[in-house]
C-alpha cells in the first residue's frame, strides 16, 4: 500500500506501482468512442499514463493539458489520460478544452487497471476512484519511471516524468 494523503489525511491504495524494469501489464480500458483498448493497441510506442481520480477537478484537469501541451512534441509517444470517468465526460471536458495529443481512457467497467496496478483508493473521500500517478513505459513495453503524487491535491512531477520519455 502506498503512503498517500488526500487534503493532508492519509488514505490506503489497493498496493503499489509497477516496478521500474518491469512490464507494464495488459489492460482493456474504454476509449471515448466506446471501443475498447488494450496495450497491444499502442506496441511499439512509449507511453505516458497519466492517472488521475477524476477530470472534472481542478488538478486532474490541469495534469491532462499539461501533458497535452508536452505531448505535441514527443516523437513515437503517446499519452494516455486514465481515470474511472464515464467516456462521455473525457470526452465532453477534451471537446471543451480543445484536446487532441492525449488518449483519454476510462477504467470503469471493471476497475481492473487500477486493481493490477495498485491505484485504487481503499480508503478516505475518493475510495474507488485512481490515486494520481504518473507510469511511462519504453516503447519494448518496460516500466522506466513511476510517481505516486504523494498528496492527491498536488501535481504530478511532469519534468521528471518527460525526462524519462526523452532518455528512453
Amino acid at each position: 500500500m502506498a503512503n498517500i494523503t488526500l487534503g493532508g489525511t492519509p488514505v490506503k491504495t489497493s498496493g503499489e506501482l509497477p516496478k521500474i524494469g518491469s512490464e507494464l501489464q495488459d489492460f482493456e480500458l474504454v476509449a471515448i468512442d466506446l471501443s475498447t483498448k488494450t496495450l497491444k493497441d499502442f506496441e511499439g510506442g512509449k507511453l505516458l499514463l497519466n492517472i488521475f481520480p477524476s477530470v472534472n477537478t481542478g488538478v486532474c484537469s490541469a495534469s491532462v493539458r499539461q501533458f497535452n501541451t508536452e505531448a505535441s512534441e514527443l516523437e513515437n509517444t503517446k499519452v494516455l489520460c486514465i481515470s474511472r470517468d464515464l467516456p462521455f465526460a473525457q470526452d465532453q471536458f477534451c471537446a471543451a478544452e480543445g484536446l487532441d495529443n492525449v488518449i483519454m481512457l476510462s477504467d470503469f467497467k471493471t476497475g481492473d487497471f487500477g486493481k493490477n496496478n495498485g491505484l485504487i483508493f481503499e480508503t478516505g473521500g475518493f475510495s474507488g476512484l485512481l490515486s494520481r500517478s504518473v507510469i511511462v513505459v519504453d516503447a519494448q513495453g518496460k516500466v522506466i519511471y513511476t510517481e505516486q503524487v504523494p498528496e492527491t491535491g498536488e501535481e504530478p512531477n511532469y519534468k521528471a516524468a518527460l525526462e524519462a520519455l526523452y532518455n528512453a
